[in-house]
């Protein structure tokens, strides 16, 4: 069984708290950004991700979040809405912020890259009185992005909501989700992450995050056993490292670990991959999975996205993903 607890009494299973951007994804496959002229627009922003992703497998998901008075704002807003989303926790912002921007460059399969538009950013001025302790207080999970880390007001904002979580016994999950272009400094980065994971039960990261968090300790080893240790000490339960091709590792507080299974992928880019397996693996979680199978559910679920132009439209069901599990595992019989 999970090392996690939900309170089932409360009747929103998910909430997140951060970006809500635009994406907009080249036509243009295996072209430079240079020489692409048309792109496709979809909902972005890794903790939008996640949560759409969390209300395509089932759950009653919500959203805590600012977004801009513009036609943008007005169509990711829309869109959670069409997706079932609660947007109860999303506000708009009045001081003539903006969206977010991301335009992806797809080179090839193994060669994407994001081109961020982050200056005045509606997402990163939610202040601290704006986040809703209702909406928090009838979640079972919090996610909470680094990203929304990054600046004043939102860093005081994601505060506010991981006390909330503390106070009405929410499980808190911490995506790390290191953007280095909205942050003034790695020793910045380092301090205000490590004090968000302090109160968080279950972290995600890249071994890279991790050693971003780990700048003013000594881990020379790189280890993941001791980052993860680290954690321990603390609130967390279950620490996921992840390590790109080489898959992730998922640390317990109860001393096992557990490798991610990998599925085949028609790879169309690599974005997308770490939202929906976060996604897919606190789907299991909640379902009161064992963490191996969370990781396998989170794994196939990654597969399906990077096999598609998009990421939030690509999102699967729980339908979805067993079938894929179950296909790939009668191809390998056969």
């Amino acid at each position: 069984m999970s090392t996690i607890v939900f309170d089932e009494k409360k009747p929103l299973d998910f909430v997140a708290i951060g970006r809500l951007c635009i994406d907009l994804n080249a036509n243009e496959i295996n072209r430079p950004m240079e020489d692409t002229v048309t792109f496709t627009k979809y909902v972005g922003g890794s903790p939008a991700n996640i949560c759409i992703g969390m209300a395509r497998l089932g759950l009653a998901a919500g959203f805590i979040g600012k977004v801009a008075d513009d036609q943008m704002g007005r169509f990711i807003v829309r869109y959670l809405e069409r997706n079932g989303i609660d947007t109860a926790g999303v506000v708009t912002d009045r001081t003539g912020a903006v969206t977010g921007l991301a335009f992806t460059e797809i080179k090839s399969p193994a060669d994407c890259s994001i081109l961020m538009y982050r200056d005045n950013v509606a997402d990163l001025k939610l202040h601290a009185a704006e986040v809703r302790e209702d909406v928090i207080a009838s979640a079972k999970l919090l996610l909470v992005s680094g990203t929304a880390l990054a600046q004043s007001p939102s860093r005081e904002a994601v505060f506010q909501a991981l006390d909330y979580a503390r106070r009405h016994g929410a499980v808190i999950a911490f995506d790390l989700d290191y953007r280095p272009y909205t942050w003034t400094s790695k020793e910045e980065t380092a301090v205000y992450y490590n004090l968000a994971a302090e109160k968080c039960d279950i972290i995600f990261g890249t071994r890279e995050e991790f050693d971003l968090m780990e700048r003013f300790e000594s881990n020379p080893d790189r280890s993941d056993e001791a980052t993860a240790s680290k954690w321990f000490d603390y609130k967390a339960r279950i620490v996921v490292i992840k390590h790109g091709k080489e898959g992730s590792i998922a640390y317990a507080k109860d001393g096992a670990s557990h490798r991610a299974r990998s599925f085949p992928a028609n790879v169309v880019k690599t974005f997308g991959a770490g939202d929906s397996y976060a996604a897919g693996f606190l789907y299991g979680l909640m379902r009161q999975w064992p963490i191996a199978r969370s990781m396998e559910f989170g794994s196939a679920a990654a597969a399906i996205v990077v096999s598609s132009h998009s990421c939030s439209d690509a999102m699967p069901t729980a339908e979805q993903v067993s079938r894929y599990i179950d296909e790939c595992n009668e191809t390998n019989r056969s």
